[in-house]
């Protein structure tokens, strides 16, 4: 059916702007005066160069931004006693996002229909798992704007910390690119000129110089092999990790690498501890909660990890005791405070803890990690530019010594 765009006032005088879909401009017409609104504008969409020019590769979807901000005030409404179809329909027509605006007319139509919210929620991938059980739970035990809220804040934690860990990635990838456009400029467009110099003087070039001179050849008539090397690794390494074993063996050393493997590991436990603990204060049990938070890892070892310890509660085995033998990933204090919470019956809040400990530690590692590495760029920076000058003046420097001995 087409769609038609309108403006109108309800029965409040609220104005509102929007689109109807109905089989003609008449159909649309009369469901508006049914819901009771007064028309004031009713158009159809702009047809050829009028047209709003829509390209759906390039139109951005939902984000974990959106679903943050989507659960603070769906549930900011819910506990006001707004019913859920209307405080669907309010975040739809505020929402700016296309793509997000639609799915949550679809969720509205089929919570209106007798659907309920977890069942329309999980037709739509932005929803992870983890939210659709979440908001089940809610549902169940009555609790929907609570879990919401909880939803909400472990959101924007989880954005936080991904935040942060992008950058401290970002930060060495900038310095580097610049480095080596830099140094590209250098070894295209000076060394060259200060070569054929060299050549002409027809003295006897250091071994620096003829090695500066090489690499100059290779980057400027060699463009095309180093793209096409860079394409070769780029798409060998995404083959690579999209295999069980790629991935594993990747995963592991992102653990283990120097300085990033510790924040890797660290955010790791974070979301583990933050994820696990707010599934099981909800009210999921532990055994499904251990197998949604092993699908949330992002890690293949972590996830091995989790779902070893899934097969041990379902046995009987308390979770800490999965979890101690593997101190290079879980280390012995968030296993000691996992068997606290277990005995004590306070489990989830012994996650937390360990959560809030660990985004702490991630913040202190990212700030530590941006202080040591703007020097050590400054040092590589400078001693590549060195390395240029000294290998272009040095030869120099020995013709003007043998002029003035001669």
């Amino acid at each position: 059916m087409p769609l038609y765009h309108y403006r109108a006032k309800d029965r409040q005088g609220r104005s509102i702007a929007a689109t109807i879909e109905a089989e003609d401009i008449r159909s649309a017409a009369r469901i508006l005066r049914e819901k009771g609104y007064f028309i004031s504008e009713l158009k159809e969409p702009g047809k050829g160069l009028q047209a709003e020019v829509s390209i759906p590769a390039l139109e951005r979807g939902p984000s974990l931004k959106d679903v943050a901000i989507f659960s603070r005030q769906l549930a900011t409404m819910l506990s006001a006693g707004l019913p859920i179809v209307q405080a669907i329909a309010i975040l739809e027509r505020q929402t700016e996002n296309k793509k997000f605006k639609e799915m949550l007319k679809e969720i509205r139509t089929d919570v209106e229909g007798g659907a309920t919210f977890s069942d329309s929620l999980e037709k739509h991938k932005v929803f992870s798992r983890l939210y659709v059980n979440l908001v089940r739970a809610g549902e169940t035990s009555g609790t929907l704007d609570s879990v919401l809220d909880r939803l909400a804040t472990f959101l924007e934690k989880d954005l936080e910390l991904r935040g942060k860990i992008k950058s401290a990635m970002t930060y060495p990838v900038i310095v580097l690119v610049f480095a080596f456009i830099i140094t590209y400029f250098l070894m295209v467009g000076i060394v060259p000129m200060f070569a054929s110099i060299l050549t002409d003087l027809g003295s006897e070039l250091p071994m620096l110089t003829r090695v500066l001179i090489i690499i100059a050849d290779f980057l400027k008539n060699g463009v095309l092999y180093i793209i096409g090397f860079s394409l070769l690794v780029y798409f060998g390494y995404r083959y690579y990790y999209n295999t069980e074993r790629g991935r594993r063996v990747i995963d592991n050393l992102k653990l283990r690498m120097p300085v990033f493997g510790n924040l890797n590991k660290k955010s790791a436990i974070a979301r583990f501890s933050r994820t696990f603990g707010l599934l099981v204060s909800s009210g999921v049990n532990v055994i499904e909660a251990m197998d949604i938070t092993r699908g949330t890892a992002g890690n293949a070892i972590v996830e091995d990890i989790l779902g070893e310890t899934k097969e041990a509660i379902q046995v009987g085995e308390p979770i800490h005791s999965t979890l101690l033998r593997y101190p290079q990933v879980f280390p012995p204090m968030v296993s000691s405070m996992i068997a606290i919470g277990e005995e004590t019956g306070a489990l989830d809040t012994m996650l937390q803890k360990v959560a809030d400990f660990y985004e702490r530690e991630v913040d202190e590692a990212v700030t530590s990690l941006t202080a040591a590495i703007e020097p050590i760029m400054i040092i590589v920076l400078g001693a590549i530019v060195g390395a240029i000058v000294a290998g272009m003046f040095l030869p120099l420097f020995q013709i003007i010594g043998t002029l003035s001995a001669g």
